[in-house]
């Protein structure tokens, strides 16, 4: 079963995380308890075991049971039932002793046992007799006089004590940890809902948000957390998307006017053409009519193809060594004509050789669209001059004009697809607001760029900045 909610997926992880940490911390607690009462048991056998040599060596074979319990009482706060106390001699068997505690092992010394006795040292063993149902725990100390090995002295207690605490604590552990799952579940899943809170009100929000209603924006708490980031950085997005889908429907709506007015000449023509026979020159001058409306529409088409694929990252290039100069002068001849028409001054400061690596096409196009943008936009009397930097490492082409210019706020979005600013529809302008847009595309595809600077009121400079070596 896939858990599709947030919440719910982070209330398992963490209680999750809480029962695993629960259980490590268990078990190094279970390991500390193990270990603190085998310490305990093993330093109370020695304190006890040392008092017994100490009395063996003065006062041989002096056992006194009310001594021996009140050994245990001195090293483990009480006296015992289970505890053992033993002689042997250095050959391992079992002596006897005055008022001998009839409560023994009635298992015979290790050879373990008998070999750390016979190198003078103490060993501590986990014995199970058959006759007990809990391991004893054991400790054989040697009495040694003069170097020599006279007796061994063997200490035994049950593990009964030992075994019933570390029971108890599982069981304590055992009960409180479905306790403490359930409460931190609980506690989890009530923390994650407040914390996603912000979230499904986001996800209301951005239900009601459509293509018609994008002025609406996701509210911030103000509270500067990852959930404010995200609802400012999908605010951004909101207003980056309107922006689009306004500039969108404008050139939906200069393109339609764009391309119906062509097809409603040509079909206007054609029409008129058809009522009634004609002679050769009438019908030759609606078919260059109609060949010059369809150059406008195929135009338009190739430069949304032309964004189309740049936008795609598939613009087709044919880099070769290109004269700027001579596509300059080529572009202030072809254009001479229509600057003229305009009573605007169309000039070209310098025709220098000046080569860079591009696709000559491209290039042509770019600069026949910045001069042509400079003839629409200029008032007539004025001019448009062309003008070639040729510098170390990059060329660059501007296109100065005396036009009506750009203001700053303009500046921004001029570049942006489709854009065509009030002042530009209010004088006529031919064009979709594509130009630019071409031609920063262009710039992009030879590693150059486009910019800019302009005055309202006293013209704009566009300069074609391209590098010398792509």
């Amino acid at each position: 079963m896939r858990f599709r909610s947030i919440g719910v997926r982070l209330t398992l992880w963490y209680s999750g995380l809480l029962g695993c940490t629960f259980f490590v911390l268990a078990a190094i607690g279970y390991s500390l308890l193990s270990v603190s009462l085998a310490r305990e048991m093993d330093s109370a056998l020695e304190g006890v075991a040392e008092v017994l040599v100490r009395t063996v060596r003065e006062d041989d074979r002096s056992f006194f049971p009310d001594d021996v319990d009140e050994l245990f009482r001195r090293f483990f706060g009480f006296s015992p039932l289970d505890r053992r106390v033993e002689l042997f001699d250095p050959l391992g068997r079992r002596e006897d002793m005055q008022n001998r505690d009839e409560r023994s092992l009635e298992m015979p010394l290790s050879e373990a046992a008998r070999q750390a006795a016979a190198d003078g040292r103490p060993l501590f063993e986990t014995l199970q007799s058959p006759a007990e149902r809990y391991p004893i725990r054991v400790l054989t100390m040697p009495v040694l006089e003069r170097g020599r090995l006279v007796h061994l002295v063997r200490v035994a207690m049950s593990l009964e004590n030992s075994v019933a605490a570390k029971r108890r604590f599982l069981t304590v552990m055992a009960a409180i940890f479905p306790v403490a799952l359930l409460l931190a579940g609980g506690g989890g899943w009530l923390v994650a809902r407040r914390a996603l809170r912000p979230v499904d009100k986001m996800t209301r929000t951005a239900r009601k948000i459509s293509a018609e209603r994008l002025d609406r924006r996701l509210a911030e708490s103000g509270s500067g957390d990852e959930l404010d980031r995200l609802a400012n950085t999908l605010n951004e997005m909101l207003g980056r998307l309107d922006e689009s889908v306004s500039q969108m429907r404008r050139f939906s709506a200069d393109a339609s006017h764009e391309l119906q007015t062509p097809l409603t000449i040509i079909k206007g023509e054609f029409e008129v053409a058809l009522r009634r026979p004609r002679e050769r020159p009438e019908y030759e001058a609606v078919l260059r009519s109609g060949l010059e409306e369809i150059d406008r529409l195929n135009h338009l088409v190739e430069g949304l193809l032309l964004l189309a694929r740049a936008d795609a990252g598939v613009l087709a290039t044919d880099f070769q060594q290109n004269d700027i100069g001579v596509l300059a002068a080529k572009v202030v001849e072809q254009l001479t004509t229509m600057a003229a028409t305009r009573r605007i001054s169309l000039t070209l400061a310098s025709a220098a050789p000046v080569v860079v690596d591009g696709d000559g096409e491209h290039l042509y196009r770019a600069l026949m669209n910045l001069v042509d943008n400079g003839i629409k936009y200029t008032p007539e009397g004025g001019s448009v001059q062309v003008r070639i930097d040729d510098g170390a490492d990059e060329v660059r082409i501007a296109v100065i004009d005396t036009g009506i210019g750009i203001s700053t706020q303009e500046q921004e979005r001029i570049f942006h697809r489709f854009h065509r600013s009030d002042q530009t529809r209010t004088k006529n302008a031919h064009g979709v607001g594509l130009g630019l847009s071409i031609v920063q595309s262009i710039a992009a595809a030879h590693g150059g760029r486009l910019e800019v600077k302009s005055e309202p009121g006293r013209g704009s400079t566009f300069c074609l900045i391209l590098p010398k070596k792509v």
